[in-house]
């Protein structure tokens, strides 16, 4: 243990004293990409891996599983790349954002096209691992992710394009698990881009403030006093979009319960929403992790 800490000082400072101005960035990076903010990845993570189990009917390739796993944390960080790229002039203007680095002047915003590049590519060699239809659907997968955060100064709808690109991965499961995209995956794609402007909606009313003095569009914004009821008629729909799967799959009661915990957890973040203050409705975008994982979970037990 001591050799290898030793071998690891040694190879840092090696790196430092080559690539000193890059170094000196490797935390502006990582602050870049959520490293210590993985609730994307959670998000994007869990329907992917769902539609894996779903596809597969069972277990998915081990190889796919790891695939799809890096995938998800590759293609986030680069999405974090982009949109701050895309935000450098508002992200000073947002209390929330005030502290990226783009903001504070400690990346360029050639720094983060950079690393979009980077990551991108990384992610597009994973997806070479799998098969020519996975690797076709891909290029839409970057060209949403690179669109998205352009959006919000176009439509009050870029949650909707999110919706499209944190969904395009279960596309990608069923051609890289089963070579073709079936009905039921279509399914899956529509309730996941129905629960993502859900709870990225709850994530816009943080900023709504914010957003209207830069002019800045948002669905937050669009539903305005409607916000609560469509947030929630938006999670009626998702949990009725993934009853009628489990229907046509004839998923067992795992699958049940687990709709009942998300079902549950959803209306928690309906209690905490009810005020519009910015810090619960931050936390209920947050729990929306544990609404994914409970899907999921009911997914693979139900295949045991």
């Amino acid at each position: 243990m001591e050799a290898l800490r030793e071998l690891s000082n040694k190879a840092k400072a090696r790196f430092q004293a080559r690539f000193p101005g890059l170094y000196a960035k490797i935390p502006a990076y990582a602050d870049l990409i959520r490293l210590n903010r993985p609730i994307g990845i959670y998000l994007l993570l869990w329907p992917t891996l769902a539609a894996l189990w779903i596809a597969a009917e069972g277990v998915p390739d081990i190889s796919l599983l790891i695939i799809f796993t890096l995938g998800a944390a590759v293609m986030r960080s680069a999405g974090c790349c982009i949109n701050d790229f895309a935000d450098a002039g508002i992200d000073g203007n947002v209390e929330r954002t005030q502290k990226r680095p783009l903001a504070t002047g400690a990346l360029t915003r050639r720094d983060a096209i950079n690393c979009f590049v980077l990551l991108a590519g990384i992610g597009f060699v994973l997806v070479l691992l799998t098969n020519w239809t996975t690797v076709l659907l891909s290029f839409g997968a970057i060209a949403v992710a690179a669109l998205y955060p352009f959006m919000k100064r176009y439509t009050h709808l870029p949650q909707l394009v999110l919706g499209v690109a944190y969904s395009w991965g279960i596309l990608m499961a069923f051609t890289a698990q089963a070579d073709h995209i079936p009905q039921i995956a279509y399914v899956l794609f529509v309730a996941n881009v129905i629960w993502t402007v859900a709870y990225d909606t709850e994530y816009a009313m943080v900023d709504r403030e914010f957003d209207l003095k830069i002019e800045v569009k948002s669905t937050a914004i669009l539903f305005g006093d409607m916000d609560k009821m469509m947030i929630g008629s938006l999670q009626a729909l998702f949990l009725f979009a993934l009853w009628l799967v489990g229907r046509q799959l004839e998923l067992n009661a795992w699958y049940s319960l687990g709709l009942l915990v998300a079902t549950i957890l959803i209306v928690y973040q309906q209690y905490l929403i009810k005020d519009r203050l910015p810090g619960p409705c931050f936390k209920a975008f947050l729990n929306n992790h544990w609404v994914g994982l409970a899907v999921f979970v009911g997914v693979v037990f139900s295949y045991i």
